[in-house]
């Protein structure tokens, strides 16, 4: 494995702003491991190295700045839901399998002006449905830890991706869970942030509170450095905030401890297997070293699964319903049964799912004057066979459908809170399983602190890079 590969990013952005290394050499460290190992895991099925490497000699050739956000021309991929300009864009749909996008989404140009550059875009389910990678225009993604097993989704072609070392950081999207459970199954690090925490778009639905973007890393600081470059507010996203007058980064490295810790291992409500709840109940005591005290307790998420399946689904309606019409035979049957349900939804049940939570947003609040975090596993399963479509049952409870098993990292979504997923130990198989961690609106730099200080003296970031097996 290339020596370049193993850097974390963190680590590639010093040896770039130092003149060691350059954005040229990073690219073609890039592309020689995405050919050598995209043939087993198909995370980055499409490519742009003529464009990155004449991104890389514009970076070369310019003044860079001395800011702590700038990425010095640190080679990274794009989620496939996302537009790059002059790149193809396909959103996993057969509908859009030929198109090329004619600009990029304003997070791809704060990237692009904080020094990143784009390599690849990763792979992902039709239009982000559900929480395996596949689609009839791409393929399948795999699992670098083996390549049998499913990344998760629909972030799974950036997780895969950073799991087998073909680039140093990566963006996804989540609303149901698309940042934290491929982070979780490919022993990876992704951060859902707060609504607006990042800006995006230009968007048809510029005003929708539950699908955000985000970065995803090997390790807490390369995430919480990716997070510093794509952060700010613009005024094409109108929920977008500032910037905070403080680095991500910073706060990363520079972790203090937490009072009262809460831990929940199915949340009230979701069956874990036993496996997964027991790997995730002595990581959250590991919290007792820099925290007053961890105790079992949870919020009440009452209503939750139908407050997120009546948002989502109206949001499918609002979003693909268009498509039904004129494309419905290009359209994957999970993606019809949604917008369909959506579309039957009358707007007493949308009125009484916003009301419900608004509810549980204050119940959140109240629980936060007594807790610093909460702390609960990422999925309720480890990684499965990437052949079986969805989990439809886990501890004898039937799910009625494809995103039902999603539960433990949906339910969080409903808070807006910001969450993430970390890496917190290995079955008997050998396969990552992941905690979440959540804290109070708006406070990444308390996400990133609890991760940060988690992760440290743990070995599991040098488990990654891998060879896919």
């Amino acid at each position: 494995m290339d020596d370049l590969i193993k850097l974390t990013a963190v680590e590639a952005v010093d040896k770039l702003k130092a003149g060691e290394v350059s954005p040229l050499e990073l690219v073609d460290a890039a592309k020689r491991r995405i050919l050598e190992t995209d043939d087993a895991v198909n995370a980055l099925p499409i490519r742009c190295f003529d464009r990155a490497r004449a991104q890389a000699k514009k970076i070369m050739k310019g003044d860079v700045p001395d800011g702590g956000s700038y990425l010095y021309g640190l080679p990274i991929a794009i989620k496939d839901l996302t537009a790059v300009k002059g790149v193809r864009f396909t959103q996993g749909s057969p509908i859009f399998a030929d198109h090329v996008a004619d600009h990029s989404d304003i997070l791809v140009e704060q990237l692009e002006a904080c020094g990143a550059i784009v390599v690849a875009k990763a792979n992902t389910p039709e239009f982000g449905a559900g929480a395996q990678t596949f689609n009839e225009v791409l393929g399948t993604t795999t699992n670098p830890w083996d390549i049998g097993k499913t990344p998760g989704g629909s972030s799974g072609g950036s997780a895969a991706a950073l799991a087998a070392g073909q680039v140093w950081l990566a963006q996804g999207s989540d609303l149901g869970g698309s940042l934290r459970i491929p982070a979780s199954f490919t022993g990876v690090v992704g951060l859902r942030p707060s609504p607006g925490r990042i800006a995006r778009g230009p968007s048809a639905l510029p005003f929708g509170l539950s699908a955000v973007e985000g970065p995803m890393g090997r390790t807490v600081a390369d995430v919480a450095l990716m997070l510093d470059a794509m952060v700010g507010e613009h005024s094409a996203d109108p929920i977008s905030m500032a910037a905070p007058n403080y680095s991500y980064l910073e706060a990363a490295l520079k972790p203090s401890g937490f009072g009262r810790v809460a831990y929940s291992s199915d949340l009230g409500q979701c069956p874990i297997e036993a496996e997964v709840a027991d790997i995730c109940a002595k990581a959250a005591q590991r919290f007792t070293d820099f925290a007053t005290a961890v105790e079992e307790d949870c919020f009440d998420l009452r209503d939750g699964d139908d407050i997120f399946q009546i948002l989502r689904a109206a949001q499918f309606a609002a979003a693909h319903g268009p498509k039904l019409q004129t494309y419905r035979e290009q359209l994957k049957p999970d993606v019809i049964w949604n917008i369909e349900a959506g579309l039957k939804l009358t707007a007493e049940k949308i009125g009484w799912a916003q009301r419900a939570q608004g509810v549980l947003y204050q119940r959140v609040t109240e629980f936060f004057k007594i807790y610093d975090l909460l702390l609960t596993p990422t999925v309720m399963v480890p990684p499965f066979d990437h052949e079986i479509r969805s989990i439809s049952e886990v501890n004898g409870v039937v799910f009625e459908n494809y995103v039902a098993w999603l539960a433990q990292t949906y339910l969080l979504t409903n808070t807006s809170c910001p969450v993430i997923s970390v890496p917190c130990g290995l079955t008997a198989a050998g396969l990552p399983v992941g905690l979440q961690i959540m804290a109070p609106a708006h406070r990444e730099d308390l996400v990133l602190q609890a991760a940060a200080l988690f992760e440290k003296n743990l070995e599991f970031a040098s488990m990654v890079p891998r060879d896919p097996c």
